[in-house]
């Protein structure tokens, strides 16, 4: 179904829109990874997925961007459905408390991350990946293409290997779970499926639809399949809404009162159980690494339209 014109969902998407537009020069891009520095920082898009298939959108959201650390939600769910809770003895699911790259966290852990949405954590979901899939890259690509029901996504090449030129922290982080015994893998494949993951680009539509799963008791509105168990699917919501945001889940949970996950590319995703799956983008981020308008533009959405889970 096309955009929707004239509809309430639709004005108050155009309403945050022209409000936020004042806001626009609010943070900074993630330029530590220098590819993403190059990206236009005022671009600036939003678009709801109801799971009757209605789209509202304002702004830039046929464009594609790099979705970061938004596919760690799609690698947690592959790794869920095959390992089941057996994964929980590698990895936990309490909030980090601490930044997304934290190193003095994971010794004090005894190299368990804390959850899988931090790097870390990540990481293991890769090295989990490496061992039941054959081609990991592939399955994973297959699957982002299947639930945004478009088989032309892909990843930024240029995005990829700036990553990997500047791959430091990644690198302290894989060889001190090494240590531990916490990854199986060769860590120079365990990091190269990070890299690629993180590098996928997608637009908001795409990201919105793709992740409505997740708003449909696991089950992807355009195929009917069953994703994950409906039971699963309540607990990948539950970690996103605990550790969608690094340290500041709190205050998104506080603000917007959905499960979501941001990625320093400027994307955020965010799912209603049962309504709706929302994403928004916009490159400038805010010190703790999410973006500034998308952050805003999903309060004021919640707020106005009294479509929060609280």
């Amino acid at each position: 179904m096309d955009v929707c014109d004239q509809t309430p969902l639709q004005a108050v998407l155009l309403e945050i829109g022209r409000e936020l537009e004042s806001c626009k020069g609010e943070g900074n891009v993630a330029d530590y990874i220098p590819e993403l520095g190059n990206v236009n920082p005022d671009k600036f898009g939003i678009h709801l997925t109801t799971l009757a298939s209605e789209h509202f959108a304002y702004g830039d959201t046929e464009e594609k961007f790099s979705i970061q650390s938004i596919s760690k939600v799609f690698s947690l769910a592959l790794v869920f459905e095959r390992e089941g809770e057996r994964l929980w003895q590698r990895v936990g699911v309490e909030p980090s408390g601490n930044p997304f790259n934290s190193l003095s966290q994971l010794e004090y852990e005894a190299g368990i991350p804390r959850n899988p949405f931090i790097n870390a954590g990540a990481l293991v979901i890769c090295d989990h990946l490496i061992s039941h899939c054959s081609m990991p890259k592939q399955t994973m690509m297959g699957f982002f293409r299947t639930l945004a029901g478009n088989p032309l996504i892909g990843f930024n090449q240029r995005v990829y290997e700036s990553e990997k030129a500047h791959s430091y922290r990644n690198r302290a982080l894989i060889n001190l779970m090494k240590s531990y015994g916490n990854i199986t893998n060769d860590l120079e494949l365990v990091l190269d499926l990070y890299f690629f993951i993180c590098s996928i680009e997608m637009t908001c539509r795409e990201l919105a639809q793709a992740a409505s799963f997740l708003a449909n008791s696991g089950v992807n509105p355009l195929t009917r399949q069953q994703v994950v168990s409906s039971s699963k699917a309540k607990r990948i919501n539950t970690i996103m809404q605990l550790c969608g945001f690094y340290d500041e889940a709190g205050e998104f949970s506080f603000k917007v009162g959905l499960p979501g996950k941001s990625g320093v590319g400027g994307g955020i995703m965010a799912v209603h159980p049962g309504k709706y799956s929302i994403a928004a983008w916009s490159p400038r981020l805010n010190a703790k690494g999410n973006s500034c308008l998308a952050m805003k533009a999903l309060e004021l959405f919640t707020t106005r339209t009294k479509m929060s889970i609280f």
